[in-house]
């Protein structure tokens, strides 16, 4: 059994609870750097990856890390690698992305065309061709420089993870799968306890808290790249982890999970992507203002994305609709309230400083996830029988 390094990528700042859901799926860490966490694992290790993790973007098999700071000593490099232990001799091979911070090789473009010529002058010297006809499996290589470092992996994910298949319609400016899967998962949320989303959207959180209340593994309904990898990757391997994910989905559960927004046809749109991703008897979606949010009981959450003025014609409206959110949340009996947001002046309006802060990149852009703690609910006592 063969074990590779697989390198998990993730929104800068969420690192933690990716390395959790990985250690939770029984794989080692080997290193967690900002925006990417690697760890141990064996061809069915990729599998599961792809299929049950929530938070990462993608999976890449980790080829090398290597120090370069010229093209010359970028090209020796790269051809010295054993890309035969990877790629056969019809594999499709290109170098799809390139990324480079404080390195001195910093060009994109170059740096992809050097370590191509490179993979194709060590592949040669091995499968003795002057040709590849590349026409069977792809195997895109990604490469990605900080201070001269450079590591290097292959996809094997495809499009993006956050691609669950479910979300047919989106609203604008909507918060990606990954994204919405990982703040959930900073919270103390559970599937027992009640949850709103006042702007739900196109529904990305109400659907990833059913999902993972549900235990529904997010990539059980879609395809990866590496499923042709067949030099690689058994397919028992990828039959074995669609039986687990099955096995581990439960329907029958009982959750009070709400998705509010003002627009009726976003909210069609929820219900929509809802169905799609099979969880719309879970959820109740709602044409409805934050300000007339309510709930009878104790101890709910609101996790949301509200909106914080992408155009400047919006930003004047902010400061009275985080007045609304606050007073809200506010009336609510010992709720918690969690939001994540670019509105640097969300907590004034809102109308308390957050008991909690975090920096995350949803991108490019600096967003923050402010925690708004109520008081903790009363444990349940134990039977005496």
């Amino acid at each position: 059994m063969k074990i590779f390094e697989l390198i998990a990528p993730c929104h800068f700042g969420l690192e933690a609870v990716l390395k959790r859901e990985i250690q939770d799926l029984g794989y080692e860490i080997s290193e967690v750097e900002d925006g990417k966490v690697t760890f141990y694992g064996d061809a069915e290790a990729i599998v599961r990856a792809n299929i049950f993790l929530r938070t990462t973007e993608r999976i890449l098999l980790k080829v090398a890390k290597i120090k370069a700071t010229t093209f010359e000593e970028l090209f020796d490099k790269t051809k010295a690698l054993p890309w035969e232990d990877f790629i056969p001799v019809n594999g499709k091979f290109w170098v799809a992305k390139a990324n480079s911070v404080k390195s001195k090789l910093f060009s994109p473009s170059d740096i992809q065309s050097i370590m191509k010529k490179a993979m194709v002058e060590r592949l040669k010297s091995v499968y003795h061709v002057e040709w590849f006809e590349e026409n069977g499996a792809s195997y895109p290589v990604r490469v990605s420089f900080m201070k001269d470092m450079a590591t290097i992996g292959i996809d094997t994910t495809g499009l993006s993870l956050h691609k669950r298949g479910y979300r047919q319609l989106t609203s604008k400016a909507p918060i990606t799968e990954t994204l919405a899967a990982a703040l959930l998962m900073l919270t103390p949320w559970n599937k027992d306890r009640i949850l709103v989303d006042p702007f739900c959207g196109s529904g990305t959180f109400p659907i990833e808290a059913a999902m993972i209340a549900a235990n529904i593994a997010p990539g059980m309904n879609r395809s990866f790249l590496s499923e042709d990898w067949k030099n690689i990757i058994s397919r028992k391997h990828w039959y074995n982890a669609h039986d687990e994910a099955r096995d581990l989905m439960c329907l029958d559960v009982e959750t009070d999970i709400q998705g509010y927004d003002l627009d009726g046809e976003i909210v069609k749109a929820a219900r929509e992507n809802a169905r799609c991703a099979g969880v719309e008897k879970l959820i109740h979606f709602q044409q409805r203002d934050v300000k007339d949010l309510n709930h009878p009981k104790k101890y709910g959450f609101i996790v949301t994305n509200p909106p914080y003025g992408e155009r400047i014609e919006e930003k004047a409206n902010l400061p009275q609709l985080y007045t609304t959110i606050g007073e809200s949340f506010q009336r609510l009996d010992s709720w918690s309230m969690y939001l994540i947001t670019a509105y640097q002046d969300a907590e004034r309006y809102i109308g308390r400083n957050a008991d909690k802060n975090r920096k995350i990149y949803n991108g490019m852009m600096k967003t923050y996830f402010y925690q708004f703690l109520g008081p903790k609910p009363p444990r349940k006592k134990k039977s005496l029988e």
